[in-house]
């Protein structure tokens, strides 16, 4: 078995296992703040027990960290290559004639591989337990133990007929012509305050138009009565297409993969798919964000003998450095959502400004 292979597997099975540490560590505190701001919400609460209450810590813990994911990852690298320096190891491999690119090759090779399996695999379950947070955050605030919140695929819409009643419209493709929106295959459900449905009404075709769904090619569903077939039906409504576009889904609660379909469903309709793309990018873009933080990691602890002082300064400056990376993509992501950068330079510049710059200073020392 050849040296480099060895040392390889070496390195990728500690920076794997600091990674997992952090990880259950921070994913305990988090879990442990989450539990202690539900109990507070709730206090006065008697129909929510604790079982409810931990459901709604754990659907949420995957989006909260996700936020903080390439800390983690970040400060796993600074613990590897922390301990690798003070045991002299990394002075040893460095003896041995092994580059520092050498060195840092299998680690990036793992963090990149973690990165790609955080997107494709993590990501969908995450998008679906906060799916099934948003859920059980609706059913705390209704106070209705079987209420559904709707906002799972296409164009859902919510809206308040009277105070008794509501209606839930689902439209399976929309386009807006002017300042009308036309709709097609429409699912129109009539519920009360209780979430029970009253009515179930089934359209080809629907425009909205003047504060008013005109629906064409009606069915109409009731219990106990034959479905009425109908030509049109109107629906008095305040919504607008303005505040269609706002009921839009979260894009960070869609999945990875339904990202693309999604996008390509808003751009058919007529609408801005802006946001959505720059979160797809986003996600592409994250395995490149972790490599980067672990070439941070790198620039702060890597060094050949930590004895000599100043552990506490490389630590600090390293985690500084790491919000300064966050802090400055959020402020790029904000200008590519918001038009003022396109959006392929405001989701991959971050990651590659830090690795550009992470990569010259290890250059520099290399050399030096």
């Amino acid at each position: 078995m050849k040296p480099n292979f060895i040392l390889g597997k070496y390195l990728i099975k500690q920076i794997i296992v600091n990674f997992l540490a952090v990880l259950l560590m921070v994913m305990g505190i988090v879990l442990m703040f989450e539990i202690i701001e539900l109990l507070r919400r709730t206090s006065d609460r008697p129909d929510v027990d604790a079982w409810f209450i931990m459901q709604m810590a754990i659907t949420k813990l995957p989006r909260t960290l996700e936020m903080v994911f390439p800390f983690v990852m970040m400060i796993a690298a600074m613990i590897t290559f922390w301990r690798l320096s003070k045991s002299n190891e990394f002075v040893i491999i460095r003896a041995a004639g092994v580059s520092i690119w050498g060195f840092l090759a299998p680690v990036l090779f793992a963090v990149f591989v973690v990165g790609v399996l955080n997107i494709t695999v993590v990501n969908p379950i995450s998008a679906k337990m906060y799916e099934a947070y948003e859920t059980l955050d609706y059913r705390f605030k209704t106070k209705n133990p079987k209420a559904v919140l709707f906002s799972d695929k296409g164009l859902w819409i919510r809206e308040a007929i009277d105070d008794e009643k509501f209606l839930v419209l689902q439209a399976k493709s929309l386009r807006q012509e002017g300042n009308n929106l036309l709709l097609r295959e429409i699912d129109i459900l009539e519920m009360d305050r209780d979430s029970q449905i009253l009515r179930r009404v089934q359209a080809f075709a629907a425009v909205l138009e003047n504060n008013e769904f005109e629906l064409k090619d009606v069915k109409v569903f009731e219990a106990g009565k034959p479905t009425l077939n109908l030509n049109n039906v109107s629906y008095k409504t305040t919504l607008t297409v303005d505040r269609i576009k706002e009921n839009f889904i979260d894009p960070e609660a869609i999945s990875f993969w339904d990202l693309p379909a999604t996008i390509k469903f808003y751009e058919m309709s007529g609408f801005s798919a802006l946001r959505h793309h720059m979160r797809f990018l986003t996600l592409l873009a994250s395995p490149l964000m972790l490599c980067a933080m672990v070439l941070v990691a790198a620039v702060f602890a890597l060094r050949p003998n930590n004895r000599r002082g100043g552990v506490m300064f490389l630590i600090v400056g390293g985690i500084a450095t790491g919000f300064i990376v966050y802090f400055l993509s959020q402020v790029i992501y904000a200008f590519g959502i918001n038009g003022y950068i396109p959006e392929f330079f405001a989701a991959w510049t971050p990651a590659l400004i830090a690795t550009l710059i992470s990569v010259s200073i290890l250059l520099h020392l290399e050399d030096g």
